[in-house]
């Protein structure tokens, strides 16, 4: 039952529960993206690892989420069990082989896998007020900070970057917001709160460096196998927000950085979207379209992006509509809104005159989903009620010993797993404000010389460098302790002054950036 070109899915039943034929995912529409929906343990774990590991034999990178931890069982070799057999013999699948898959585990946070990161500068204005759930004047102020750093030429590599910047335009309001348009103190201090809040969550481990390289999760290994990028998201899921925007952030990686491809015989790498939900739920109106915009772009990019959820009214329907590749699993219809998404999920299929959608999608068993694919020149196919096929890796999750010796032969190893505190804008601030003390203390010490005679030169005439009103200036700096801030915000108050003065001369060398925000290399 395994075709060059195509994914075994599973076989397709008759009315009568005979076994009709096989269901495929035909290689080539790979790249036209897909949906797997149901209710919980329905079977949309099983489903997703049966299609990770079709595209992964078949030499197609794969990156997908592990919510609970059973997917890390696709790093280890399928172990013979009853109701394995059972479904195997159930469908006719004479091929069926145990197998494993080459795996690396990342992990945010660092236990269960390797480093993932990326900086504040790379994720960009959109997606960062997206984790911050910033209101709409605090947007504003966040693309004017970016604004700031973009032609300042002032690398924002981690929270303590983005948060001395703030501490700058809040003591210089008033000034900047006749340049950049208006800055309110009171946003500025919400958004240096949620700050705080991103770092208990545990954010701060996100940003930094090494950040993720594109290249590492596009592997293929020496059989050909296309490599299984599982990121382990059971800690990350305590902070939804967090996973939603990590994915987006990658999915705009990709969309970036990837060139145009047109139509390959299969996708240069599969995306898992899981928990899908959480990306669009209170998603503001623009992020929802640029989303969509994405999924609708990339697929010339040779990517294909698989929304897991578990219902389909999850799903905006601009998106839902770019959606090829179908399965769904059984959904439960007891409450008005669980009617609707049955309803809604039956008629997104192409009808088959031997049953009716919406009454089989509530009498589904466990493994058994209703399947439509991508055929011929791209139309759907005939909705079909398919048993899904077993699994060739293991079903349930690896150990932690299994998971670490995966990590010790991993292709990566080494390249993320310790941070990189390279020189950044916290540096390069602090550095210009121990010129600016140098500076200004040699000028006092020159004024207040006996033999000093007549005026004084001029002075600084950008915020924070008021020409000459030296009792302003003091009483600033001795309101400076007060704020929020890490232990050198005087220092770096101090330098970003001098910065406003770099972002005046350097306009034209402003950063470029993409549909979400993140930077175009």
């Amino acid at each position: 039952m395994i075709e060059e070109g195509k994914i075994f899915i599973g076989a397709s039943r008759n009315p009568d529960d005979s076994i009709n034929k096989p269901e495929y995912l035909d290689l080539k529409f790979g790249n036209r993206h897909g949906l797997v929906t149901g209710a919980t343990g329905t079977g949309k774990t099983v489903t997703l690892q049966v299609l990770a590991e079709g595209f992964s034999r078949a030499g197609v990178p794969v990156f997908a989420a592990d919510i609970k931890g059973d997917l890390s069982g696709i790093a280890a070799k399928g172990e013979p069990k009853d109701f394995l057999t059972k479904r195997a013999e159930q469908i006719g699948f004479t091929d069926y082989e145990f197998d494993q898959f080459p795996v690396i585990f990342w992990d945010l946070f660092g236990e269960k896998g390797h480093r993932v990161r990326t900086t504040i500068a790379e994720m960009g204005p959109l997606l960062l007020a997206r984790l911050m759930d910033a209101s709409e004047p605090q947007e504003g102020v966040i693309n004017i900070a970016f604004k700031i750093a973009d032609q300042g030429g002032l690398p924002l590599l981690d929270l303590k970057d983005f948060s001395s910047l703030l501490n700058y335009m809040g003591e210089n309001a008033s000034e900047l917001s006749n340049q950049y348009g208006l800055i309110s103190r009171a946003s500025v201090g919400s958004i240096q709160r949620a700050l705080l809040v991103l770092e208990q969550q545990g954010a701060e481990h996100f940003f930094g460096e090494p950040a993720l390289k594109i290249t590492d999760i596009m592997r293929t290994n020496n059989n050909g196998y296309g490599q299984i990028s599982v990121l382990a998201a059971d800690k990350l899921m305590m902070n939804p927000r967090l996973y939603a925007t990590f994915l987006l952030w990658l999915l705009s990686e990709l969309f970036e950085e990837l060139p145009e491809v047109g139509d390959p015989d299969k996708p240069k790498l599969v995306f898992f979207f899981d928990e899908a939900h959480l990306l669009f739920n209170d998603a503001p109106k623009v992020l929802t379209e640029r989303v969509e915009q994405v999924v609708r772009l990339i697929r010339s990019k040779g990517v294909g992006v698989y929304f897991v959820t578990q219902n389909p009214l999850d799903v905006p329907e601009t998106v839902l509509a770019q959606l090829g590749n179908r399965a769904q699993h059984a959904l439960r219809a007891y409450s008005p809104r669980e009617q609707k998404a049955v309803r809604t999920a039956a008629d997104t299929f192409r009808a088959n005159p031997a049953f009716d959608c919406a009454t089989v999608i509530t009498n589904l068993g466990t493994g058994e989903a209703l399947v439509s694919t991508l055929e011929a020149k791209g139309a759907p196919s005939i909705v079909e009620r398919t048993l899904i096929r077993p699994p060739s890796g293991r079903v349930g999750p690896v150990t932690d010993d299994e998971r670490r010796q995966i990590m010790d032969k991993s292709p990566v190893l080494g390249i993320y797993d310790e941070d990189i505190d390279r020189e950044s804008a916290f540096e390069l601030l602090a550095a210009r404000a121990k010129k600016a003390a140098d500076a200004e203390a040699a000028k006092r010490a020159q004024e207040e010389a006996p033999q000093q005679q007549g005026g004084t030169t001029s002075g600084w005439n950008l915020p924070g460098f008021g020409g000459g009103n030296d009792d302003n200036q003091q009483g600033r700096g001795q309101s400076r302790g007060r704020t929020s801030g890490y232990q050198r915000e005087t220092v770096v108050e101090a330098a970003m002054k001098s910065v406003a003065r770099t972002v005046a001369t350097q306009v034209g060398r402003a950063l470029v950036r993409g549909i979400l925000g993140s930077l175009k290399r």
